[in-house]
């Protein structure tokens, strides 16, 4: 699915002097199939976009289509193709670690049985076989992230919206979620649009990087990361990599420092 930003722009509040612009005149075409990543300052905007695609929050103005590039003319309600992982996971603390991934196809309606093997299925795909009835509690961070993400694959959705899903967890287990993902893509082929505020986590998975000006967010470049897949972290070490870090980093250096100048001029005013 071809997701096509044309012109959105945000902004919270009733137009007084308390209205904030959060977005402002985005425009884009995440293509199918692909990774790509929203990297920018906190407050730029990017979580915004994602809910916007995922039909959770309403333009102010602008449009969104979602396309299937097989059927020429047809769009779709936004939300119906599309499943969000947050970064606060949302597993309900008094449901198993299979009731959770169920809960999903239970909602619409899957019978027991049906959505029982496929939650059993997805939890073994994610390392978790054997961890079925245990409470979200009982298990480790990188393991309730495991449930998550599995309880977003069993919905089957051609478009992944993910949050800074990774964004808590320690440096080691973000490496084995990183992983995890990149595996799951290349034998998926979703579409992904991935918030993050880390550049190298950005660049390791994406196709493509949208750099994002601090607020209002608008699209300041796209880079595109032409680099082999399937991904491993042994390319972190390749002059490739490093040159498209140093692009992106003085992108984000510039933009965080402007936030940082104009968060000074207004506590002074």
């Amino acid at each position: 699915m071809d997701i096509v930003v044309e012109h959105v722009r945000k902004t919270f509040g009733s137009g007084d002097k308390s209205e904030v612009l959060a977005l402002d005149d985005v425009s884009h075409r995440f293509g199918s199939q692909k990774i790509t990543c929203l990297l920018g300052p906190s407050g730029c905007g990017k979580s915004t976009l994602i809910q916007i695609i995922g039909g959770i929050e309403d333009a102010t103005s602008g449009r969104i289509r979602i396309e299937d590039p097989a059927r020429s003319g047809g769009t779709t309600k936004l939300g119906a193709e599309s499943v969000m992982m947050w970064q606060g996971l949302n597993l309900f603390p008094w449901r198993s670690v299979i009731d959770n991934v169920a809960f999903g196809p239970q909602m619409h309606g899957v019978g027991k049985a049906q959505r029982y093997a496929r939650a059993t299925e997805l939890l073994a795909s994610v390392g978790l076989r054997g961890f079925e009835q245990h409470m979200p509690a009982q298990l480790s961070g990188g393991m309730r992230q495991r449930v998550a993400l599995a309880r977003a694959l069993i919905m089957e959705r051609p478009i992944m919206l993910m949050d800074e899903p990774f964004g808590a967890l320690d440096a080691q287990t973000k490496i084995v979620m990183q992983e995890e993902l990149l595996r799951i893509f290349d034998r998926t082929k979703k579409t992904i649009l991935f918030v993050t505020h880390a550049i190298e986590e950005a660049i390791l998975l994406g196709d493509e990087v949208l750099v994002m000006t601090a607020r209002p967010g608008r699209i300041k470049e796209i880079i595109k990361v032409d680099l082999p897949r399937p991904r491993g972290l042994d390319i972190l070490g390749s002059p490739e990599f490093a040159a498209l870090f140093d692009r992106a980093f003085h992108l984000i250096r510039d933009e965080v420092t402007r936030a940082m100048r104009e968060q000074e001029e207004a506590v002074r005013a």
